[in-house]
């Protein structure tokens, strides 16, 4: 497992799989997983042709787990500076980024901040636009995760403790789920052991720790001046079945966006990487 150049003191572990001469993907991965979340796509896109690269995100698997300021270290600047970093490294422009959850997000920020990188996007949700409605009933009774990361009782409770993140990881893997996936108890071992090491799981959470507010994140985002919009062809995936992220909050992507397209997946959560790797692996084919 190569690890990257240190970035800000973080190195990436991450695996490069299919001929080096192919068209270039990027897959980064969410929270709560790594880089394995996007093994079946890993695997199609590969077996097609294509130059994969998948990393860890700081904080996670294999790569660099520091104890510093999350706000300077573990916020989307921060994780979009490590990817730019690992693809500068290996000699990479004009790739194909693909992301869910955390890894969204650092895709779009990628591509905002590095267009010569990337070109183009295939995403699932977070994404930017949904101001006022984070605020209601609904999401507010699915994003208290989001505020309790940022409590010292999330070292307290669960961090370093195996079986404790394993059932917090069980639920969010099972809650988040479409109705046809179960993750499997090899899955949630794994996931263990990666979160369950002293400081790791601390590590993971820096992403949330790293903004002031977390409903900040979501009301603090204004619509760029349309010149100032993310250029790159871009596509969101998204399931009909995330509790997060209801299809209607995507009404506003093109106020972001020059190019987007909404491609609805039915019967599927969450994880789409991971639940559909067909439909992930195909969109970013195209």
């Amino acid at each position: 497992m190569p690890l990257s150049a240190p970035i800000d003191g973080f190195r990436l572990a991450h695996d490069r799989t299919g001929p080096p001469t192919g068209p270039p993907v990027l897959l980064l991965h969410g929270w709560p997983g790594d880089r394995t979340d996007h093994a079946g796509v890993a695997e199609r896109l590969a077996g097609t042709g294509h130059d994969v690269v998948v990393p860890d995100l700081r904080g996670f698997g294999g790569s660099d787990k520091h104890d510093l300021d999350p706000a300077r270290y573990y916020g989307v600047d921060a994780q979009a500076r490590s990817v730019a970093g690992l693809l500068d490294e290996l000699g990479l422009r004009g790739v194909a980024v693909g992301g869910y959850d955390i890894g969204s997000r650092v895709a779009q920020r990628l591509a905002a901040d590095r267009p010569d990188l990337v070109r183009a996007l295939v995403v699932t949700p977070p994404g930017p636009g949904v101001g006022a409605r984070i605020l209601t009933e609904q999401p507010m009774g699915e994003f208290w995760y989001q505020s309790f990361h940022r409590l010292d009782l999330a070292r307290e409770l669960v961090d370093g403790d195996v079986g404790r993140v394993r059932a917090y990881l069980r639920h969010f893997w099972t809650h988040w789920s479409g109705p046809g996936f179960t993750p499997s108890d090899d899955r949630l071992d794994h996931l263990a052991a990666v979160y369950g090491a002293p400081g790791a799981f601390v590590a993971s959470i820096g992403w949330y720790r790293a903004v002031a507010s977390v409903v900040g994140r979501f009301l603090g985002e204004t619509a760029p001046a349309p010149a100032d919009r993310i250029a790159v062809p871009t596509r969101f995936l998204w399931a009909d079945a995330d509790p997060l992220f209801p299809r209607e909050w995507s009404d506003r992507l093109g106020e972001f966006f020059s190019d987007v397209t909404v491609v609805p997946v039915d019967g599927v959560g969450h994880f789409v990487p991971v639940e559909a790797p067909e439909v992930f692996a195909d969109a970013l084919a195209a």
